[in-house]
């Protein structure tokens, strides 16, 4: 949701702690680094590390699909013997008494329909040829959502902009062979901006939490601007609440400190207006009421009347997504990038196993355990190096009540300010994380920072190697003896995304597995297949002009970490992002997100064409010969 970024970073400009002294000692100016980048070749950079090695040596060349090329047309291009098809789209019904879509519906009719701007995703199977596919729902284009663009705001168009965000999950069935979206079906289920949620975890019932309407700090309205997902071993989805602080603001002058900054809670919200038809966003008169978001928020898709939990245990940031993993000791292992400029990564270890199945002892396994912070280190001018994770626990390394930490919920409230005490590397936008599947092996995509070696708390560093990062770059990580529970680890940039048709050399041109047939920028969703395939979707400049000349629409490649091969895989149409990746468990459909395509007025009418409005939509790809994906 590049846009929302955009919109969102020029009205709340953040500012936080210097960062920390240890990287100026270690030499990591902008001077210093761009010396040593200059003393060697790119392909010097790209060698030698013990996480490529490690790579490299694992299997054979995995991408059996011939490339796309770069498109500017507004619609799906995949690779000859496939197809891709919408499966359902913004507004299409979710339950038999649910209209069909139309702009002038109000809010009770889009409660009953699939939700706005599809994000992450996961597919539960329920039998052969049944599922149940679990959706985000991020935010709204009130260009769209509205006929007159929302230029009249009222407590209807409020109360119906509350209802196309959060979550849907719709049940599908298999006939002919392909999977369809099944109105009818008992699991089908919207849970919106105003479904009440347990609060759950270290900081359930903290002061902080507790506001007028709830007391008690332990239940919470609704979830939205929800990104990336997640999914456990026991059958539950995991939500990430990602930019919430766009849907708070007030008319009067609210009392807002350093701490509320730095999550850029401002006067003047992201242009949604929630706050001046529903009290709960005004600033000035529930100050408490962001805490209550930002948080992981896991949901159980197979019972309609389940009340979804906040996992406090997993810290309050920009979520991005919750990349979940057994370690070999049986306890879980998340992985969570805070998605904005120079904020971080981090890991939750829980304290007790994963028990088989969907045993009760899951339930809340995810309340208990550990939540650390990534460092990053690296000699100069090198883009590889090691890491420690380093624990956010209350009474240690500075996390007292002296630096202004009563307690371990308000360090879990504030992660980010706790991150910042204990030297955390700030990062260039950490988005989604993926664990391979039979390697400890860990993917994180950094999409981009207009920031990075100008602002004096994001240094250029060997994980973020470049000045006004345009373009992003993919790391990854192995942690040490390959247990997730370690507190160290080797990391490596898997690439750099960039243009070598402008930049002809130099980091800007990208890395060596970066060419003219399938560069790209802003690297965001990344998940991988079972064969071990690593798929990344980008959400990025489509202006297809100066630095991004070339690139096209945004996109979805295919990358092979043993080699380090990327192919184009697919184009979206005009003005979207392509986000959201899940497979049916024989590996033989994939489905994909398109969103917001047509924003701020783009010229698309994507999926209906003719002159209908652009929807967002999930896509159905498979291959004509009913292949495995990718393969």
């Amino acid at each position: 949701m590049s846009r929302f970024d955009e919109r969102d970073s020029a009205n709340h400009p953040r500012e936080q702690e210097p960062q920390f002294n240890r990287l100026i000692e270690a030499g990591l100016s902008r001077r210093g680094f761009l010396k040593g980048v200059g003393a060697a070749s790119m392909a010097a950079f790209f060698a030698a590390s013990p996480v490529a090695r490690a790579v490299a040596a694992a299997t054979r060349p995995l991408l059996g699909f011939q490339a796309v090329p770069a498109s500017v047309a507004d619609t799906i291009v995949v690779p000859p013997g496939y197809q891709a098809e919408v499966l359902i789209a913004w507004g299409d019904a979710l339950f038999p008494d649910a209209p069909a879509f139309a702009q002038n519906n109000d809010a009770r009719a889009q409660a009953r329909q699939f939700g706005d701007n599809n994000d992450g995703m996961s597919f539960f199977p329920l039998g052969p040829d049944r599922a149940l596919l679990a959706v985000n729902n991020e935010y709204t284009n009130y260009e769209y959502l509205f006929a007159d663009g929302g230029k009249a705001l009222s407590a209807g168009a409020v109360a119906k902009a509350q209802a196309a965000h959060g979550v849907s999950l719709v049940e599908l069935v298999r006939k002919d062979g392909k999977w369809q979206a099944n109105p009818k079906g008992a699991l089908n289920r919207r849970i919106t901006a105003t479904t009440p949620m347990t609060l759950s975890g270290p900081a359930a019932g903290h002061a902080l939490l507790k506001t007028q309407a709830d007391p008690e700090g332990r239940t919470a309205l609704g979830t939205f601007n929800n990104c990336a997902n997640g999914q456990t071993p026991w059958g539950t989805y995991l939500t990430c609440e990602e930019n919430f602080n766009g849907y708070f603001g007030s008319e009067g002058k609210p009392a807002l400190d350093k701490r509320a900054a730095r999550y850029g809670l401002a006067a003047e919200d992201a242009g949604f207006g929630w706050h001046k038809f529903d009290e709960r966003f005004d600033l000035a008169k529930h100050p408490q009421e962001p805490h209550r978001f930002g948080w992981v928020v896991e949901i159980d898709p197979q019972d309609p009347a389940s009340t979804p939990k906040k996992r406090t245990a997993l810290g309050r940031f920009k979520h991005e997504n919750a990349a979940f993993t057994v370690n070999k000791d049986g306890r879980a292992v998340v992985y969570l990038g805070d998605d904005e400029r120079g904020e971080h990564i981090y890991r939750f270890v829980s304290k007790n196993k994963v028990a088989p199945g969907n045993d009760p002892a899951n339930r809340d396994l995810l309340d208990e355990g550990t939540l650390y912070v990534a460092r990053f280190d690296a000699r100069e001018g090198e883009l590889k190096g090691t890491g420690q994770w380093l624990p956010l626990v209350h009474g240690q390394h500075g996390l007292t009540r002296e630096n202004g930490f009563a307690d371990q919920g308000e360090v879990l409230i504030f992660a980010r300010e706790a991150a910042t005490r204990l030297g955390a590397t700030t990062m260039d936008r950490p988005e989604w994380v993926a664990v391979h599947p039979h390697r400890s092996e860990v993917y994180c995509t950094l999409t981009n920072n207009k920031n990075r070696g100008i602002k004096e708390n994001q240094p250029l560093d060997g994980a973020n190697p470049r000045a006004e990062n345009p373009y992003g770059q993919i790391i990854r990580w192995r942690p040490m003896g390959d247990d997730h529970g370690s507190d160290s680890f080797e990391w490596d940039l898997f690439l750099l995304a960039g243009n070598p048709s402008v930049h002809k050399e130099g980091l800007m041109a990208g890395s060596a597995n970066i060419h003219p047939d399938n560069m790209f920028n802003s690297p965001d969703g990344i998940g991988f297949d079972e064969a071990g395939r690593l798929w990344i979707q980008t959400d990025g400049d489509y202006s297809n002009e100066k630095q991004f000349a070339g690139m096209g629409n945004n996109q979805m490649l295919c990358a092979d970490p043993a080699s380090g091969e990327v192919r184009r895989f697919l184009t979206g149409p005009v003005a979207c992002e392509i986000t959201g990746l899940t497979f049916s468990p024989d590996w033989r459909t994939m489905f994909v997100g398109v969103q917001h395509p047509g924003e701020e007025g783009a010229p698309s009418h994507f999926p209906d064409g003719g002159t209908a409005i652009p929807r967002s939509a999930v896509l159905r790809i498979t291959r004509n010969d009913g292949g495995i994906i990718g393969a």
